[in-house]
Parts: structure tokens; sequence; C-alpha cells
């Protein structure tokens, strides 16, 4: 598969008999399921198969889809488990200094003197800022905070990073 497909939900159940699936958002953009958009199910080594919304309405912490062509349960059952993606076209321009997490995992992380910190493996959302988690050579992670005093420079296209540690983040 040469295309890049980007998580946007993931399919936990049912809903009704309507052919409504509930779905997990792993988005920080709700408007990926506006009705008409395209989205890709992607399901055990199956080609991705697009999927047109048909409907969308939120429901406790779920959002509820349905799709055109998909009106009853037997419809959708087999849907349980897969993901919802979208291709890395349909992606919106980000303003300057919001990056997509695809485009920083996977970065070299060096302090501001040139040595390499390691590689950013993992992003976490715990509250007020993103942290990176940083795979160093032969020690444990580093949890680097995304924040000013701390990243000084990300450079996307060569994918590297530049940090100022502050005092006792790398011990």
């Amino acid at each position: 598969m040469t295309e890049h497909f980007l998580d946007i939900g993931k399919i936990v159940n049912t809903h009704g008999v309507r052919g409504e699936v509930r779905v997990i958002r792993i988005t920080d953009f709700p408007e990926r399921f506006t009705v008409g958009n395209t989205v890709y199910l992607i399901q055990d080594n199956q080609p991705p198969q697009p999927l047109t919304i048909k409907s969308h309405r939120l429901h406790k912490q779920f959002d509820l889809l349905q799709f055109d062509g998909r009106d009853t349960l037997n419809d959708v059952l087999a849907f349980k488990g897969a993901h919802l993606k979208i291709k890395k076209d349909q992606l919106s321009e980000l303003p300057q200094g919001i990056y997509y997490h695809y485009e920083i995992i996977d970065c070299a992380v060096f302090t501001q003197t040139g040595e390499k910190v390691g590689t950013v493996t993992e992003i976490l959302s715990p509250g007020a800022n993103d942290v990176w988690v940083v795979k160093r050579h032969k020690q444990k992670d580093a949890l680097i905070p995304f924040i000013k005093d701390v990243v000084k420079d990300i450079d996307i296209p060569n994918k590297k990073i530049i940090i100022e540690p502050m005092e006792g983040l790398l011990d």
C-alpha cells in the first residue's frame, strides 16, 4: 500500500438497526466527520474501503456515523473493530507552529550544543501541552514537554528538533 493513511477514529460497535456505527474519535478535528466526507475503512489487511458519511451525530462520548448505502445493522456489523482513516492529501494546512503528530514522530532530537538526545517515538496529550516520548540509546526514554522554553526549533523537512533541556529533564 503506497498511500499513507492517518487514523481519525475506531469503530467500537454498531448503534441501533439503521446502519449507524459508534466511533471513538482519534482526531482533534471533528469536521473530519462532516456529512459528505469520504473516510476509509481499514480492517484486517483488506484494501482500504472508501465510505461516504451520510449522517453524523454525537451520543454520549461517541460519534455516531452512518454511511451511504449502509442502511441496516447487517451492512455494518462486520465494521466492528475497524479503523476509520483519511488520506494525507485530505489534511488541512495548520497554522505556523502547530504540527500533525505524524510530522513529529521519527524526528531526531538534539540539544542546542548538538548532542543527540534520541528519536520521538510517541506523543502523549496529558493536559496543557503535549509531551514527546524520546527513545534514547541505552538509557530510559526522555519525556520532552512541547513548550517554547524547551523546544527551540522544529525542522520538519529534515526531521530534526532542537531543544534546550531544563535542569533534570534528561537525567
